[in-house]
């Protein structure tokens, strides 16, 4: 019985004693590796569902320390997901895995508390990449994938706040500066499987603007304009789509910041994100 209790404490409170604020869940099982979200909840009324999808060149980094857990306080619960890194699984796996794990949310909603809709994905970086592509493509079978299960609920989101990603894998390495193609070049070989012009079909699928059309939800960009590993191009491609469609967009450009930094989630910026999300979401 002791036992049981004290494995019990260390889940709540982790090795040094200090109470989590969130909880984890397994959302799906790819053979032998586990797929975790972190669930961040607010303290009173939830706006809706924040699914975060972590940085690093779609080859590292980790779901810890969401970026924008900041909009916690403006009352959005944060679902912070895993997903295969592309040295386990090129794409599309990623845009499998994220929306796997907003089936498992809306399955689930009750049992965890939260609303089914609106749910908004973000992230940064690679992550801002995922967010616009898996945002762009409700509905897309190639996109979807079945891994997980929960096919019956929807994997569509309500909005996307995308923090300096890419938006067209065509184009990228054209605009790279030195510094940008010497973690792009390889991050592209493990990510789509190859460069490219050698995987013209795959760059396409992988690149937002290449899916969007006049059902898309709302988008808020925001990009640094002197970004050196990420070009802020990027972002004005994506933005150009956007307007050419005659969908509902803002572009915030953090003038002298670079590939991240606090201003893309100081209070401020938070504020700013909450503004665009409550008037574009109707809440």
């Amino acid at each position: 019985m002791r036992c049981i209790l004290a494995i019990v404490l260390m889940l709540f409170f982790g090795s040094h004693g200090q109470a989590k604020d969130f909880t984890t869940h397994l959302f799906a099982k790819v053979g032998e590796q586990e797929l975790n979200l972190d669930l961040y909840r607010p303290s009173g009324d939830i706006k809706g569902v924040i699914i975060w999808v972590h940085g690093g060149a779609w080859r590292s980094g980790t779901r810890a320390k969401p970026a924008l857990k900041g909009l916690i306080a403006h009352g959005w619960a944060i679902a912070s997901v895993d997903y295969r890194l592309s040295g386990v699984a090129p794409f599309p796996a990623q845009s499998h895995d994220v929306k796997t794990a907003i089936r498992y949310l809306r399955a689930n909603a009750d049992k965890l508390g939260i609303p089914t809709i609106p749910f908004v994905v973000s992230g940064s970086s690679a992550g801002g990449h995922l967010a616009a592509i898996i945002g762009v493509t409700n509905n897309s079978k190639p996109h979807e994938g079945t891994v997980g299960g929960n096919l019956h609920q929807s994997s569509s989101v309500q909005a996307i706040v995308d923090l300096y990603g890419a938006s067209n894998l065509t184009t990228i390495l054209k605009q790279s500066t030195p510094h940008g193609l010497s973690v792009r070049q390889p991050a592209l070989d493990l990510f789509i499987g190859g460069q490219p012009d050698d995987v013209p079909e795959t760059a396409k699928l992988a690149s937002p603007v290449f899916h969007i059309d006049t059902n898309d939800p709302p988008l808020y960009l925001s990009h640094g304009d002197q970004d050196p590993q990420m070009p802020i191009n990027q972002a004005h491609e994506l933005h150009g789509v956007y307007k050419t469609h005659g969908l509902p967009v803002h572009f915030e450009v953090k003038h002298g910041s670079a590939h991240g930094g606090p201003a893309f989630n100081d209070t401020a910026e938070l504020v700013r994100i909450d503004a665009f999300l409550v008037d574009q979401l109707g809440l």
